[in-house]
């Protein structure tokens, strides 16, 4: 019996002297993204403990699946809201998973918004109305998973694009596709943020976009459209006749509602 006690007590003492250890690597790993944080009981209490305690067995990924199937059905029924809480049940349970809150949005901002803006049953104002606010909320979802991505260009891309084709802030555009360009996104996003801040309407937002097409053009990287924008941009701030770029062109004023980039 004496050796038992002896026995289980080096086993605590060796438990407790490990526990700090443990600890340290399980926060290095964490930091590293290569283990997840824990799922809190209280964030999504109506998942159910089943699904929860699969979670917490390392079977998020499965159960994630098997909510996007769900979010799929509830599409088919246009179930918005079901579609919403389903996704939200997938990025709460694969947070680093990118895709899984670009879906999201799209299904939000897109595919719901859509919905309800050509609903021909319900009254004008209240179609504006739920347009807007599903297209909140797609912007909402993008920005959060952005929280935990800030350094993610394709989130930040799908953020430009939803300013510029959904809720047409062209100055927020600007910033998503520079921030997409400059955490490592295609070539393409510098372009738009070019593109997306002339369209903006304050003048500081125009010296932004001037600055990165005027670099685009002397670094012979020209096509029609940045030369458009280019020479709106040189009217709207006044540019010297001296210095304004040589080729012919149409100014515009105000931006083209079918100019901008297209989801890929």
């Amino acid at each position: 019996m004496k050796r038992k006690l002896q026995a289980a007590a080096v086993l605590l003492i060796f438990g407790v002297l490990k526990l700090p250890l443990e600890q340290r690597v399980t926060h290095d790993l964490r930091a590293m993204h290569l283990v997840d944080e824990p799922l809190h009981l209280g964030v999504k209490g109506n998942m159910g403990q089943m699904g929860l305690a699969a979670a917490f067995g390392g079977l998020r990924g499965l159960i994630a699946t098997i909510f996007q199937l769900r979010a799929h059905v509830e599409f088919t029924r246009v179930n918005w809201a079901q579609v919403d809480k389903y996704y939200g049940f997938v990025t709460e349970l694969q947070p680093r998973i990118a895709r899984y809150w670009e879906e999201a949005s799209w299904q939000m901002a897109y595919n719901a918004a859509s919905y309800y803006l050509y609903n021909k049953e319900l009254k004008p104002a209240l179609r504006g109305s739920l347009y807007h606010d599903y297209v909140k909320r797609g912007t909402d979802i993008l920005e959060e998973g952005l929280k935990l991505m800030p350094d993610n260009p394709r989130l930040w891309q799908k953020l430009g694009e939803l300013h510029w084709a959904r809720s047409k802030d062209f100055k927020a555009s600007g910033d998503a596709y520079w921030n997409s360009f400059q955490h490592g996104g295609l070539n393409f996003s510098e372009r738009f943020a070019g593109f997306a801040y002339a369209q903006s309407n304050d003048p500081a937002s125009w010296a932004k976009g001037y600055a990165i097409l005027k670099r685009l053009y002397d670094e012979k990287k020209t096509t029609p459209g940045l030369i458009e924008f280019l020479k709106m941009l040189e009217h709207n701030l006044h540019i010297p006749a001296a210095q304004r770029i040589p080729d012919a062109g149409p100014v515009r004023s105000t931006p083209d509602p079918q100019a901008g980039p297209q989801r890929q």
